[in-house]
């Protein structure tokens, strides 16, 4: 019998159930939660026959896929042979529609272990990198050192942690940017820099007054261009922006519990996809955060969705005239129905008790056309996990991407104003959508695309949007002949959750990466100790790429949907010095969160565990000592790696000696890594 607890708003597993024998030896497993109905336990296993089975366990028994997302019942049956011995962590999803997976857990190479450096001089074998008598540079310290009988020796930066970056001493800024030695900045635009605090209250928006959790904090565009310089320090080639386009007015109810006003401050949640969102700023500030940035030679990424718009909200219900309250629901709400308050037994959740969703004027939304939403008589969607194509994501509206149908625009869209939105003969939904969006490429120069949620839109939209990107690159191009953009590829890389750095389909239909979850998961930790643990991994990330240079994908440590690294190695200045490291040395495009660099900390999150990871920027933080430290060494790190293609995209060679050495190449760029001892 499967044990539930009741909590508002939700249907929470107590233990996920699900039973587990190795060669009909049980193993025992140690669910951890996150409270949000998702489990795991990692699990050591030995070669055999492993089987995981429900209470039930009286269906015929399923192969077993790794990596595959497999619905669970009380009847499941699954099984698999283990070739060989390894760690594996078993994930469960409880919900509606439950389901399992195995993930095999990639195993660092180890030493015995990371001894510290004691402060003495490194000397390092460098005959199959630099020849006899070529004078080499450290990056770190600006040490320099010639070549004798192939070896170099060094005394570390005492702030370098044993730390030496070996370059020519004439290295010069490489020739072209290469996207798989890209350093990609990404930030929560809100929460970030405030640039114009007359912004902060648009479309009436408000505070509460506590925590403010999921409310807007004020960053804007104008904030960004003010923090460029400090960008281009780290040595960033690219800033990924969370989506600037307008995104629903109102709040919705935050968390499984509904214990914060949460709006669309992350830009998930669009509304109109051809309007700046006041919040954000005006258009001509938006120019001239792309005109800076080119020419300190950073690109500008808007992060997009294809999959969803924003929920529907009672601020956006009471401007746009669309939905419909139940009958006599008028009178508990007050002028301004975005000031709603719930009674003291309530919770935000509950402003949906006033809300007729059978209505027939919930045709003046989006419309069934457009969406599935299960309302009114839209279509309602199936379980993302049955099909993940035409599933709704956290009841977000899913938007048919996928249906051949030509659409006339939406009502709400056809009254708005200001908008773009324009009907178009024969359109369907992803050709508007492409329009839209490929509309900031066109006007700004917008250089490229992080897609969100790949997985759940077809692969023919992704081709579409990728197609009308590139149409508009080449005319925006033509027409800023002297930007020092002008000309270069549209670039595309996509989330796919989970996903490795391995290649894959997406990169036939408009993506030229993906977004790498394995090296938080697998890499991270381990290599911010010292990065000998980083050399399995740096050797496979680099033999991926130089087997087909058209690959790339892009490392993380960090990110708004997954955790702050900061905070899950105990809040560790040394590891968070140590991951600057780890992660500005691996091959492959590479992403900074916001406050990587300066050890930002959680914030506040209520019943949403990930709103903690998007806490405000840190600034008043940098000027102290130990945080000033750790941010030159992430500038050190950073402006080595943006002076040498060869570390993203080079061959990785370990090299011989007492201390941990690489050297990694491209054509004529050459560099050595040595950490001590």
């Amino acid at each position: 019998m499967l044990t539930i607890l009741l909590l508002p708003g939700r249907v929470a597993l107590a233990a996920p159930p699900v039973q587990a024998w190795l060669d009909q030896q049980a193993v025992a497993l140690d669910w951890q939660t996150d409270g949000r109905q998702r489990f795991s336990s990692e699990l050591e296993l030995a070669p055999g026959l492993l089987v995981l089975q429900g209470p039930a366990g009286s269906a015929a028994a399923q192969a077993l896929a790794p990596y595959q997302r497999h619905p669970w019942r009380e009847d499941s049956h699954l099984s698999l042979t283990l070739a060989t011995a390894g760690r594996y962590r078993l994930l469960f999803q409880g919900g509606d529609a439950p389901s399992l997976r195995l993930l095999p857990v990639k195993q660092a190479a180890r030493p015995t272990r990371c001894a510290s450096w004691q402060g003495e001089a490194l000397e390092v074998d460098v005959s199959r990198v630099f020849a006899d008598g070529q004078l080499l540079r450290d990056a770190y310290s600006g040490q320099q050192a010639r070549v004798e009988h192939g070896r170099v020796s060094l005394k570390p930066s005492a702030q370098s942690g044993g730390l030496l970056l070996l370059e020519a001493a004439e290295a010069d800024a490489p020739a072209s940017h290469d996207w798989r030695n890209a350093t990609v900045y990404f930030v929560l635009t809100d929460r970030f820099a405030n640039g114009d605090p007359g912004n902060d209250r648009s479309y009436g928006r408000q505070p509460d007054g506590e925590q403010e959790i999921g409310t807007f904090h004020g960053g804007d565009l104008k904030g960004l261009t003010g923090k460029l310089d400090y960008l281009q320090q780290l040595g960033v080639s690219a800033l990924w922006l969370s989506a600037p386009y307008e995104q629903i007015h109102g709040w919705v109810g935050g968390g499984d519990q509904g214990d914060f006003r949460h709006y669309a401050y992350h830009g998930y949640y669009a509304l109109d996809y051809t309007q700046l969102d006041a919040n954000m700023g005006r258009e001509d500030e938006l120019r001239e955060l792309i005109r800076q940035a080119h020419a300190r030679g950073i690109r500008v990424l808007f992060d997009v969705v294809l999959n969803h718009p924003g929920y529907s909200t009672l601020a956006d219900m009471q401007a746009l005239d669309f939905g419909a309250l139940r009958g006599g629901m008028s009178k508990f709400l007050p002028n301004d129905w975005s000031a709603w308050r719930p009674e003291p037994f309530e919770n935000l959740h509950a402003y949906h008790n006033l809300i007729d969703y059978q209505h027939p004027n919930w045709a003046a939304w989006w419309g069934k056309d457009w969406v599935r939403a299960g309302i009114a008589d839209y279509d309602s969607p199936p379980s993302v996990l049955a099909d993940p194509l035409k599933g709704s994501l956290a009841f977000l509206p899913d938007f048919k991407t996928d249906s051949q149908q030509a659409v006339a625009l939406p009502a709400f869209l056809k009254r708005k104003q200001p908008t773009r939105a324009v009907e178009r003969a024969g359109y369907r939904v992803r050709d508007y959508l492409a329009e839209w969006l490929s509309f900031w490429v066109r006007e700004f120069g917008v250089d490229g695309f992080r897609a969100d949620t790949v997985k759940h839109v077809d692969l023919a939209s992704w081709a579409e949007l990728r197609r009308a990107a590139d149409q508009a690159r080449a005319e925006w191009s033509a027409n800023n002949p002297h930007d020092p953009m002008s000309g270069t590829p549209f670039w595309m890389v996509g989330e796919v959750f989970g996903h490795g750095p391995q290649p894959n389909s997406y990169q036939a239909n408009g993506f030229d990466g993906l977004i790498n979850f394995a090296f938080q998961h697998d890499s991270a930790g381990p290599a911010s100790e010292c990065l000998a643990q980083a050399d399995s991994t740096y050797r496979d990330y680099a033999a991926l790429l130089s087997d087909n240079p058209a690959h790339n994908f892009m490392s993380y440590a960090s990110s708004h949907d997954t955790s702050l690294f900061f905070a899950s190695q105990g809040h560790s200045l040394a590891r968070q010095r140590g991951l600057a490291s780890a992660l500005l040395l691996s091959p492959g495009a590479v992403q900074l969160y916001y406050g990587d660099e300066s050890a930002r900390r959680l914030g506040p999150s209520g019943s949403d565990p990930q709103q903690g990871t998007r806490s405000a920027m840190n600034w008043s933080e940098h000027e102290q000592p130990e945080i000033a430290a750790l941010i030159r060494h992430w500038q050190l790190l950073g402006q080595f790696r943006a002076r040498h293609p060869a570390i993203g995209a080079g061959r990785h060679q370990r090299l011989p000696g007492q201390a941990y050495a690489f050297s990694r190449q491209l054509g004529a760029d050459k560099v050595v890594v040595v950490q001590g001892p």
